[in-house]
C-alpha cells in the first residue's frame, strides 16, 4: 500500500509541473511572452485572538487616556501660568504704590527735618518771652515816669481843675490799656 501511495504522489507532482507548463498557444513568441499579471490573491485573515486584541484594546486605550490626561494638564498649566501672570502684574502695580508712599513719605520727612531746623525751640521762645517782658517793663517804667512827670509839671504849673486832673487820668489809663493790647503784655 505504500508502494501505491508514493506513486500517487509522483504522478500528482508531475501534472501539476506539466500543467503550469501548458500555455493555450503554441508559437514561441506567444510562449515567451509574460503572462498577464491579473493581480494577487488576498491572503485569508487571521482571526484575530483574544490575547492579540486585548493587547491592542489596552494601548488603544493607554494612548487614548493619556492624550487625554495630557490635554488636561496642558489646560491646567495655561490657566495656572495665566493665574500667575495675573498675580505677578497685581504684585508689580502694589510694588509702585508702596514706592510712591514711601517717597512721599521721604518727602515729608525732609520737609518735616528742614522746618525743625528753622524752627524755634522752647528755650528759644522763652528767651525771646523774658527779653519781650523786660522791654516792656523797661517801657512800662518810662511810661508811668512820664505820666508821673507830665502829671507833677500838669500840678505844679498851672493849676487844674478837678475835671482836667480826671480827664489826663483817664487819658493815660486808655495810653496803658491801648499800650498792654498792642504788646499783649500785663502790667504788674
Amino acid at each position: 500500500m505504500s508502494s501505491l501511495s508514493t506513486r500517487c504522489l509522483s504522478a500528482a507532482r508531475a501534472a501539476s509541473v506539466h500543467s503550469s507548463r501548458r500555455l493555450l498557444s503554441t508559437t514561441r513568441v506567444v510562449r515567451d511572452a509574460a503572462a498577464p499579471d491579473l493581480g494577487t490573491i488576498a491572503a485569508p485573515k487571521k482571526p484575530v485572538g483574544a490575547f492579540r486584541g486585548g493587547i491592542v484594546g489596552f494601548l488603544f486605550g493607554f494612548s487614548l487616556a493619556a492624550s487625554f490626561a495630557a490635554y488636561h494638564l496642558l489646560d491646567e498649566y495655561k490657566q495656572a501660568s495665566a493665574a500667575l501672570q495675573a498675580s505677578v502684574e497685581e504684585l508689580q502695580v502694589s510694588t509702585q504704590k508702596v514706592s510712591a508712599h514711601v517717597r512721599r513719605i521721604e518727602a515729608v520727612e525732609k520737609d518735616l527735618k528742614a522746618l525743625s531746623d528753622s524752627s524755634a525751640t522752647k528755650e528759644d521762645v522763652s528767651r525771646v518771652r523774658a527779653e519781650m517782658k523786660k522791654l516792656y517793663d523797661g517801657l512800662h517804667v518810662e511810661f508811668l515816669d512820664l505820666r508821673s512827670h507830665v502829671w507833677g509839671i500838669r500840678t505844679t504849673r498851672c493849676p487844674l481843675s478837678v475835671k482836667r486832673i480826671r480827664l489826663l487820668f483817664v487819658l493815660s489809663k486808655q495810653i496803658d490799656r491801648v499800650f498792654r493790647e498792642t504788646t499783649g503784655w500785663r502790667t504788674t
